[in-house]
């Protein structure tokens, strides 16, 4: 693309987008210059559509892969190209609504104490502990942990928002017993090989997905999992749905509602309206 993936580039950076987005916008733009062999300029809509529709049948993206193709259009031509007509009729694809996987307390427990590494452990415990996202949880810093006021700060989470989640005694703890084993140097929490950089997401699914192995537990386990699971036993330990937006860093609650079907034990605490007929519970039913 060249000078036009230039101008999308700098565009980009001017609204601010991170850079995995970036990266990752740019990645399907040219993606898209190299089926047709010419330049975006040159295309129409027919030529989106025709796009779309071979990554949808002949390379059969699932509905996620294809909204980031489709968003990295739109920007290109509204954006970049100034040529908004191109993509207006282009909509994002419905996404199957599935409900996330969640783990028992005790299949949590399990998976923490078969990591066997002290620092992996101590993420591990981290991105449970207070429901952060992987990429957050191995960007923390040495700054972030507030052991006074028991709060953990997490910088630029999705969306580039800031957040405050609880730290916990049994965290606080294990972090303790991790810096007196490994004494990590420099500003991160979690620090790789490389000095001044963090640990990686890769290396962290890595980790877990032997120590799932190791623990016998028998689900597909990812950290996000983790991340549902810590909400979800928020839910069922009393925790009200806007709290636990707060600390997951949702900006709207639909999202989080999402625990709320997932939570067996919080349906099941519901009570029926049958139950309530002909009590004092009951009277505001007529």
């Amino acid at each position: 693309m060249g000078e036009l993936r230039d101008r999308m580039e700098a565009d980009l950076r001017l609204q601010n987008f991170r850079p995995g987005t970036q990266a990752e916008y740019l990645r399907c733009a040219h993606k898209f210059a190299e089926h047709f062999m010419r330049s975006p300029k040159e295309l129409d809509k027919e030529d989106v559509r025709g796009y779309l529709l071979h990554l949808l049948r002949v390379r059969k993206l699932s509905p996620s892969s294809m909204k980031v193709h489709i968003a990295s259009l739109k920007f290109l031509y509204k954006v970049t190209l100034g040529r908004p007509d191109v993509v207006e009729a282009v909509r994002m694809p419905r996404m199957p609504k599935k409900l996330p996987e969640v783990l028992s307390g005790s299949e949590v427990e399990s998976i923490i104490s078969a990591v066997e590494s002290v620092k992996y452990r101590a993420l591990v415990m981290t991105t449970y502990a207070a429901g952060l996202r992987v990429s957050e949880a191995c960007k923390l810093r040495v700054a972030d942990i507030d052991s006074g006021r028991k709060l953990i700060r997490v910088q630029e989470g999705k969306g580039g928002r800031d957040r405050y989640v609880m730290l916990s005694e049994r965290l606080l703890h294990g972090l303790r017993e991790y810096f007196r084993a490994e004494q990590p140097k420099g500003e991160y929490l979690f620090p790789s090989k490389k000095p001044g950089s963090a640990i990686t997401p890769s290396s962290v699914r890595s980790v877990l997905k032997a120590a799932v192995a190791k623990s016998g537990v028998k689900k597909r386990v990812t950290p996000h999992v983790l991340r549902h699971s810590f909400a979800t036993h928020m839910l069922e330990g009393g925790a009200d749905i806007r709290t636990i937006q707060v600390l997951l860093g949702h900006q709207s609650i639909r999202t989080t509602q999402l625990y709320a079907q997932v939570s067996t034990r919080h349906i099941a605490r519901t009570k029926s309206p049958l139950d309530l007929l002909g009590t004092k519970e009951g009277e505001p039913l007529g």
